[in-house]
């Protein structure tokens, strides 16, 4: 079923990003936690792509394992460095195993190569979403949304502007990268209807479990963090130590969701790390979506 249908049927509901473990023989362990976190009945669920596309035949290869459980699937497709014919093959595949969604994403380039490599068929994520839209018409397409500018952006106005490109050029949905502060999501989406662009625009939550994960994530992604959590987080660490920062970390998240629901957000996409416990505590403390 394509996204953008159960998108129609009303919610609120909950949808689960999920990567492929590294090592083949963890995938018993990872498809058990796909299988713990089915009591979520996530609207759909998608599937992480390497930068480059290094990982591509694993993101295959699980997206089908997990169609075969029955789950809406929703693999990420990076193009940067890729070719038409490369793409192709890919959706193709996606197409024999039922498959019709899918995530449409410029990516980065593999450390210490440029950002924009000899092969250039698709040098914005917008790129990518007119060749889909094109040459497999009925597959759903979501898109990335990003709060806080992504970081080769010159203003929030460009940035806005490159999100709707991606939307006209055939994008049924957006999901947004990480934040920590609903009101930031409301700001956007007020910024984009603006615009004009009435397509629906998911928020993406990510529970913190730990400062050291979340500094990672924060350098990688070019997101931030309000200052006052951030050094609540620093002194919860000083006086309680890593286990109160999880702890910290889901309370934030329910909050944030509660707040994300309250306002009228269409549903929740949670970034769930392949971890079961703090998911599925989340989910039980925020009560029934429905």
């Amino acid at each position: 079923m394509k996204i953008a249908s159960l998108l129609q049927t009303g919610g609120p509901f909950y949808s689960l990003e999920f990567f492929p473990p590294a090592d083949k023989a963890q995938w018993p362990d990872f498809l058990g936690v796909v299988d713990s976190l089915r009591g979520l009945s996530p609207a759909f669920v998608s599937i992480t792509y390497g930068a480059g596309g290094n990982s591509s035949e694993k993101t295959l290869d699980l997206t089908r394992a997990l169609a075969d459980k029955g789950l809406v699937t929703m693999p990420h497709l990076t193009c940067l460095g890729s070719s038409p014919e490369g793409v192709r093959d890919f959706l193709d595949k996606l197409a024999g195993s039922g498959v019709e969604n899918v995530l449409a994403l410029r990516g980065d380039p593999p450390k210490g190569r440029p950002l924009f490599p000899e092969q250039r068929h698709f040098s914005h994520a917008a790129d990518l979403v007119r060749f889909i839209r094109t040459e497999f018409p009925p597959f759903g397409i979501g898109v990335a949304a990003y709060l806080t500018p992504h970081p080769e952006s010159a203003s929030f106005a460009e940035d806005r502007q490159a999100t709707k490109a991606k939307l006209d050029a055939g994008g049924d949905f957006a999901i947004s990268q990480l934040f920590f502060d609903h009101r930031e999501y409301f700001e956007y989406v007020a910024q984009m209807r603006a615009l004009g662009m009435t397509k629906p625009i998911l928020p993406g939550v990510l529970p913190i479990q730990s400062l050291d994960a979340l500094r990672r994530i924060l350098s990688l992604s070019g997101c931030n963090i309000p200052a006052k959590l951030y050094l609540a987080l620093e002194e919860t660490q000083r006086t309680g130590g890593p286990a109160a920062v999880r702890e910290a970390g889901i309370r934030h998240a329910v909050n944030q969701i509660r707040c994300l629901l309250k306002g009228g957000a269409p549903g929740i996409h949670l970034y769930t790390l392949n971890k079961t416990a703090v998911c599925l505590r989340i989910a039980e403390a925020v009560g029934s979506l429905r």
